[in-house]
């Protein structure tokens, strides 16, 4: 579903539905539309407040420290911006598209967290 989204979105209006290229928009105003973004957010947040309430799913916990959530925010949103997408972007939207930049980024992505699950696991 997420991947027939994205393709209706780059059919009927162009864009591509890469979230953290979408959220920059907002917060680094470049030009004066801000409105599709603003109802692009407002659409994934009330949906997923929705499906929780409808769907009546299992709240999650959160069992740690509030900054170390923040700290991780900010690594996850410089490595968005350092990557020109985020996983999720470059997967969805930029393997979709034949894009050889995303393809590469994807590789990247999956070798680094797999060398990451390894030596992690070497090392607890």
């Amino acid at each position: 579903m997420i991947g027939f989204s994205a393709l209706l979105l780059l059919a009927y209006s162009g864009r591509i539905s890469g979230i953290s290229g979408i959220v920059s928009q907002l917060l680094i105003f470049r030009d004066r539309r801000i409105l599709f973004p603003i109802v692009y957010i407002s659409g994934l947040l009330s949906g997923s407040v929705i499906g929780l309430y409808y769907l009546q799913l299992p709240t999650p916990k959160i069992e740690t420290d509030w900054l170390l959530l923040i700290l991780a925010g900010l690594l996850v949103g410089f490595g968005a911006h350092l990557g020109s997408g985020c996983t999720s972007g470059h997967g969805v939207c930029g393997i979709g598209r034949f894009s050889v930049r995303s393809i590469a980024a994807t590789c990247t992505f999956l070798c680094t967290g797999a060398a990451t699950v390894f030596i992690v696991a070497l090392f607890t």
